[in-house]
């Protein structure tokens, strides 16, 4: 971010994230020093979050993707990355731009996704540039070419070199701890903020594999129509999303209306603000259908791995060792009990589920020479 755009911000009333002495100098010399000298780092690129794993380190960084900017000469500036933006975000002046530059965990935005990621190797190392260092990266396993060279010419204009990429749900299952090295078959389903990645693994690679466009913003998305064409009320992400943690659940309530929530949204008749109480059964039935989607990409995978013959061994690993589930849509109350109830397979949520990927991602940085084969070199 330039001085410029610093005044720019300040003049329009905002206090940026990068201040102008922080933009004349590093932070932390001497910690910086060492981390630069280690080198190597870990991205999980995610829709909602993107975390940062430094080699020797593990996670030092997990922020929301998000970004604040002006437009300056043609140029978009940075204003605020991460939770600075989130805390602007929906409350910025008409001048600055408030957006989630990854879309369905592939890059909406070129320019401002290369930004981000060179901000958050940048705190994530105190201050000091990337250098040239290894840069591993997950990518969905659906992602087209096109895609992945999207991502792979964002690092390496981040500074990373040479670049990995590695997929997402093999790294959701090396940070979840199934043996994808071993001849058995696991089974991850990693749900995300824009992808639901499930697949197949064994012997180091994916056998099968399905990457569905529904997770968690999706989720948000259908308690925002719902209320709108219910209550005929309108709420932002950040409170679909609360009540989404809160009350949201795959499947409906033993007794009652179950739990409840109030919150504040804006009446589209009288256009004025008012509360509101939700309770748990409605809500879920409004996350019905990115449920069910979830749901049938699991079926899907599990079908096509029971139809082949040569496969009948890793069905018969899957049948005994399960389903893992990981990503922030996995705690999504009651809905390993509904992949349970639709499979028959008994179903486990990973230790840490928001973490797995960036764990696994880690990993294959941290140990290349054993990971070889679950990763690609660009």
């Amino acid at each position: 971010m330039t001085v410029d755009a610093v005044d720019a911000a300040e003049a329009a009333g905002a206090k940026p994230v990068l201040n102008k002495t922080d933009l004349n100098k590093p932070v932390g010399f001497f910690a910086g020093l060492g981390q630069a000298m280690r080198g190597g780092i870990a991205i999980d690129l995610g829709t909602a979050n993107t975390l940062v794993y430094m080699r020797g380190r593990g996670v030092v960084l997990n922020e929301p993707s998000l970004v604040v900017f002006v437009e300056t000469n043609g140029r978009k500036e940075l204003v605020a990355v991460g939770h600075e933006a989130k805390q602007m975000y929906g409350c910025t002046p008409g001048n600055m731009t408030a957006i989630r530059p990854l879309r369905d965990g592939v890059i909406a935005d070129f320019d401002i996704t290369m930004q981000m990621i060179k901000y958050f190797i940048r705190k994530a190392r105190n201050g000091w540039r990337l250098g040239g260092s290894s840069i591993c990266i997950c990518v969905p396993s659906g992602s087209t070419t096109m895609e992945r060279m999207a991502i792979q010419r964002a690092a390496e204009e981040a500074g990373g070199d040479p670049i990995y990429l590695v997929e997402e749900p093999m790294a959701a299952a090396i940070g979840a701890g199934l043996p994808v090295s071993e001849p058995k078959g696991s089974m991850v389903v990693d749900i995300g903020g824009g992808t639901t990645e499930v697949a197949v693994l064994s012997l180091g690679g994916v056998v099968y594999s399905r990457s569905a466009r529904v997770g968690g913003d999706e989720m948000d998305e259908a308690i925002i129509n719902h209320i709108r064409r219910n209550h005929k009320m309108l709420i932002g992400e950040s409170s679909a999303e609360r009540i989404k943690i809160e009350i949201g659940s795959a499947s409906q309530p033993e007794k009652g209306k179950g739990r409840k929530i109030k919150i504040r949204a804006h009446d589209l008749v009288a256009g004025v603000p008012k509360e509101l109480v939700l309770h748990e059964s409605e809500i879920t039935e409004s996350l019905a259908e990115p449920v069910t989607a979830i749901v049938e990409a699991v079926q899907m995978v599990l079908e096509q791995t029971a139809f082949e013959s040569a496969a009948t061994e890793l069905a018969t690993n899957i049948v005994d060792k399960g389903i893992t589930l990981t990503g922030g849509g996995a705690l999504l109350h009651n809905l390993d009990q509904v992949l349970h109830k639709a499979t028959g397979l008994p179903v486990t949520i990973a230790d840490d589920p928001l973490a797995c990927v960036a764990m696994g991602t880690g990993q294959c940085l941290e140990n290349l020479k054993a990971y070889r084969s679950m990763v690609t070199r660009h």
